[in-house]
């Protein structure tokens, strides 16, 4: 009967002993894991942006008077000398030196803006017979590749940019042609208001300077309008450029003909753009937070469209993805694993059930992932969003798995 008591004191005691072991034993952290890949890397700038139209013109009275009612309306189509607005000139009560002078040098001024939109017109037009020839050139080198694909593609966008600038500086000129009629023609009415005592038998007709749309009208109903009052706005809406405004961090990051892939816009697809210019000053912006932002425009040429594009309008929102910097065959790791220690990156990898704290090099990083430039072989294992609980040399347990991006 002793013996049985015994034998069942040490029982109970070795339990005892056991619970207590296992209950000082280290727990295993439960983490989430995610492989260390190679592949493309590659770092954007993501913002927002709008669309506008390349070119618009707005149509204003060339002198005082009563306007018809306008019976356009936005959206629909004009053509070269269309009928837009019919002004009646407002009879002068008196017709003094001073205003005669003043229409003199107005009719002067318009016939100056002529002459300077003939000289861009002649300037566009050498900039595009110059990027041709520069595109030819280009291009026989690189059927010989004795230059990178790259060259070519951008001696290839500069003949669009420079056919687009002649196609506008063409534009202007047929605009300036118009002012210095409207100019010309509000001078003789004003010298004839002299010897006429009623001119309700005159009329002045605005007629359309291109083909395009009509974006907005500004007086619609028949009244008394001031000169350069505007009536109207025109434009060619199918000729669309993309404007996104950037920190001016990474503003400097970004330069011309680089690619860019515009989302968001209504569209299933991605349509790819480049950039044509930074604008050169920059400008104050107040964020949604209330934080005062230094701000440069980057203006945007699309390069790829589809036909459901044809859709968008000006004033559009859109989102823009610019590519600063792409790479092949590196080493990625995602974001979400790296934690600083000290002055440099590290993460923990995970070797046999157990995570082990590395230091690595990373020299570019993105919303997603980071270009390891030492410290991680393609195939390892990091953990991601590691907890105070995860230390070197801990034994880990999966909880779940992330695919790499």
């Amino acid at each position: 009967m002793r013996w049985k008591n015994k034998r069942w004191w040490l029982l109970t005691g070795l339990v005892v002993t056991g619970l207590v072991f296992i209950a000082f034993l280290p727990q295993r952290v439960r983490v989430e894991i995610a492989p260390v890949v190679r592949g493309t890397f590659t770092q954007t700038v993501d913002e927002d942006g709008k669309t506008r139209v390349r070119e618009r013109y707005t149509v204003s009275a060339p002198l005082e008077g009563t306007v018809e009612r306008i019976r356009l309306k936005a959206g629909d189509p004009v053509e070269p000398g269309m009928l837009l607005a019919i002004l009646f000139p407002r009879v002068p009560a008196l017709l003094d030196g001073r205003t005669q002078q003043e229409l003199q040098e107005r009719l002067g001024a318009a016939e100056a803006m002529r002459q300077g939109a003939r000289a861009t017109v002649e300037r566009a037009h050498a900039a595009l017979q110059q990027a041709q020839a520069d595109y030819e050139r280009t291009k026989a080198l690189a059927d010989e590749a004795l230059v990178a694909p790259a060259r070519r593609e951008q001696m290839e966008l500069a003949v669009t940019v420079a056919t687009k600038n002649l196609l506008a500086a063409k534009f202007a000129d047929d605009a300036a042609a118009h002012q210095v009629e409207m100019a010309r023609a509000a001078l003789l009415r004003a010298q004839d208001a002299t010897t006429k005592s009623s001119t309700t038998d005159q009329r002045w007709e605005m007629r359309s300077p291109l083909v395009g749309r009509v974006l907005r009208v500004w007086q619609e109903s028949e009244g008394v309008v001031a000169l350069g009052a505007p009536l109207l706005e025109l434009a060619d809406p199918s000729d669309l450029e993309v404007v996104v405004d950037v920190l001016t961090t990474d503003a400097v990051l970004i330069r011309p003909g680089a690619q860019v892939w515009l989302e968001r816009w209504g569209g299933d697809a991605a349509v790819e753009g480049r950039v044509r210019v930074v604008e050169p000053s920059g400008f104050t912006k107040i964020s949604a937070l209330g934080v005062e932002e230094q701000r440069v425009n980057v203006v945007i040429d699309i390069v790829g469209r589809t036909a459901q594009w044809k859709t968008v309008g000006d004033g559009y929102r859109i989102d823009a993805r610019i590519v600063v910097f792409s790479r092949d065959q590196v080493v990625k790791v995602p974001t979400g694993a790296l934690f600083r220690a000290g002055d440099e990156w590290a993460v923990f990898v995970v070797t046999e059930s157990r995570a082990w704290k590395r230091q690595i090099q990373v020299s570019r990083r993105n919303g997603h992932e980071a270009l390891a430039d030492t410290g991680l072989e393609p195939g390892e294992i990091v953990i991601l969003y590691p907890s105070d609980a995860v230390m070197d040399g801990v034994r880990v347990v999966v909880g779940s798995a992330q695919a790499p991006h």
